[in-house]
């Protein structure tokens, strides 16, 4: 975008993570948003020699230094670091480690340098050999479930699995994004913000995007153009299609606003499995899972945890709650099919229009546009605009569903519940929740959707207990 110094651009948030970020909350708990001073702590920029402990949900270990907390990223449980503080406080510190000591036997050359300490967000495992990183990733959701929802931690450590994508290892954990959000700096370099921090680090390559999203990248100059400091950009290859560029919410082409009447603001996402093939309509801003594979491992977790894989929906009533553009909408209404029900909930207006149009074709489903909370307080059974259920699957941002929602669920009375997560602690908080309505957890599995991060996906199934 051309320089235009009265163009006025919002902060963009480019993490990597699949979901809205939750609202910052006062809490001294590590992965809990809180905000941060701008007059940085004195013991900030010191650096300090720590023997590295246990993960901690948010990407990084847990040290002592003198009795203080210290949570450390950029190492390995078992470590010996020289780390730099990052941010100070009374009840605890956080660092990053800068020099390795003595290295665990799971650390590798980084596949992401530019993500390293004081690097870009969006990378912060990128030293850590990948079945280290699930083994990691599993270990948060043993944590989160039994230290919040109470699970008994011998049955989690031998249910609880995190598996990779198709692809994944093969391609050592990188090329897997179909979606990367930039930013431009104050020079109008496009990069990515600071973990925990507004400043920009500009970029050159963005190792975790598909070869046809960096192609699309180069044929545009994303990384070479100069910018409007603060513009929003982000790039999308679908599935079918060209990729698209939208810069500030706009559609780009060839190095400048695409004006042309019919200039792409959606694309076509196809989905295929054993349950059969779909095809989408999604806005180019919208919400989409960024894994190249993760539309159908996440759809083929829904459909087995549910029943439909069994053939146990037909004829069944199904709420499927945040249902976005309709990924699980469509063939769950397969499953149940014409004799069955599939109401959707959701309340982002222009995903609720692209479900919509995709699930137009299946009179077994109805679409119920609002937040999921409002939607949900209708009451229960036949006059309810989400009536009494057999089956529940839900999908929330990274806040989760919180208790209205799981109390509005419970009411329903469905006989199971399959939860899909993208944040260990706002699912074993909703765990918690169900399990005092006389709802079980009764398997957890999680998928490495986010390689490099610390961030994982996760199907929970939980039925009620007679």
């Amino acid at each position: 975008m051309p320089r235009n110094p009265d163009r006025r651009s919002a902060p963009a948030n480019p993490e990597s993570g699949a979901r809205p970020r939750r609202r910052p909350q006062r809490s001294p708990r590590p992965d809990r948003g809180r905000r941060v001073s701008d007059v940085p702590a004195p013991e900030v920029g010191t650096e300090v020699e720590l023997e590295v402990g246990p993960v901690a949900h948010g990407g990084h270990c847990v040290a002592r230094l003198d009795g203080r907390v210290v949570f450390v990223r950029h190492t390995l449980p078992g470590e010996r670091v020289r780390a730099r503080v990052t941010e100070g406080g009374p009840s605890f510190w956080r660092a990053d480690a800068v020099e390795v000591l003595e290295a665990s036997p799971d650390r590798v050359e980084p596949a992401w340098p530019a993500a390293g300490p004081d690097g870009a967000g969006g990378g912060e495992l990128s030293h850590v050999a990948m079945p280290a990183q699930r083994h990691w990733k599993k270990t948060v959701l043993v944590e989160q479930l039994q230290r919040l929802a109470r699970i008994d931690p011998e049955w989690l450590a031998s249910e609880v699995t995190v598996e990779a994508a198709p692809g994944d290892d093969e391609r050592r954990g990188l090329h897997y994004r179909t979606r990367i959000e930039l930013v431009a700096d104050a020079d109008g370099h496009a990069g990515q913000r600071a973990h925990r921090g507004h400043r920009v680090i500009a970029l050159k390559k963005m190792p975790l995007a598909t070869a046809e999203l960096m192609d699309f990248a180069v044929a545009e100059d994303v990384f070479t153009r100069i910018w409007t400091p603060g513009a929003q950009l982000k790039l999308v290859a679908p599935s079918e299609g060209e990729p698209v560029l939208l810069v500030d919410g706009e559609p780009w082409r060839r190095g400048k606003p695409d004006t042309r009447p019919n200039a792409r603001r959606s694309v076509s996402e196809f989905v295929a499995g054993p349950w059969g093939a779909h095809r989408f309509r999604v806005a180019a801003g919208g919400f989409w899972q960024v894994h190249r594979e993760a539309p159908s491992v996440l759809t083929r977790a829904v459909l087995d945890a549910s029943g439909a894989t069994a053939g146990d929906l037909a004829g069944a009533t199904v709420l499927d709650l945040y249902s976005g553009a309709g990924l699980f909408t469509l063939p769950l209404a397969e499953a149940v099919g014409p004799s069955g029900r599939v109401v959707a909930v959701e309340g982002d207006a222009q995903a609720a229009k692209d479900a919509r149009r995709n699930a137009h074709a299946y009179e077994q489903v109805s679409l119920e546009v609002g937040a999921v909370e409002r939607v949900m307080e209708g009451g229960r059974g036949e006059d309810s605009t989400a009536p009494a259920a057999d089956v529940v699957v839900l999908d929330p941002p990274r806040s989760g569903a919180g208790r209205a929602v799981v109390d509005a669920i419970a009411a329903r009375a469905p006989r199971r519940v399959v939860y899909v997560a993208c944040d260990p602690a706002a699912l074993a908080r909703d765990v918690g929740y169900l399990a005092g309505h006389g709802y079980a957890l009764s398997g957890v599995r999680g998928f490495d959707l986010f390689p490099h991060t610390h961030h994982v996906e996760a199907v929970a199934v939980l039925d009620r207990r007679d």
